[in-house]
């Protein structure tokens, strides 16, 4: 990666695996990763970050369920060409949710209580 750095704050209650795919499915979504970029190895990365390899691979697998990263062999892990227009933009409005999710999970809130923030906040 270019220039781009992933941090994992261990003291935050959001679980490390996602703290590095909401960084970067940021990084990548606001082209700050371009479309080829390589990636380091799921063994850099949690080298790099002092994680165990598993938790790298959990970011990695679902960034490529999101179709953010392609994994080939020989080749190494690259960022995927974005989905077109409002796909990119659908993209980009799960990704946030899922943070505001993982978020809300680790500091305790239900679902309920979730959905209830949500529809206040959209009142607003």
């Amino acid at each position: 990666m270019s220039g781009a750095a992933v941090r994992v704050d261990t003291a935050s209650p959001v679980p490390p695996y996602e703290q590095i795919r909401a960084q970067l499915a940021a990084l990548i979504t606001t082209g700050r990763l371009p479309e080829g970029e390589r990636l380091p190895t799921v063994r850099q990365l949690a080298a790099d970050l002092g994680l165990a390899a598993g938790t790298v691979a959990r970011a990695y697998r679902e960034l490529e369920a999101a179709s953010l990263i392609r994994t080939r062999r020989g080749a190494g892990t690259r960022v995927a060409p974005l989905p077109p227009g409002a796909q990119r933009r659908e993209t980009e409005l799960v990704e946030t949710t899922r943070d505001f999710v993982a978020r809300a999970q680790a500091l305790g809130f239900g679902q309920d209580e979730v959905l209830e923030a949500v529809r206040r906040a959209w009142r607003e």
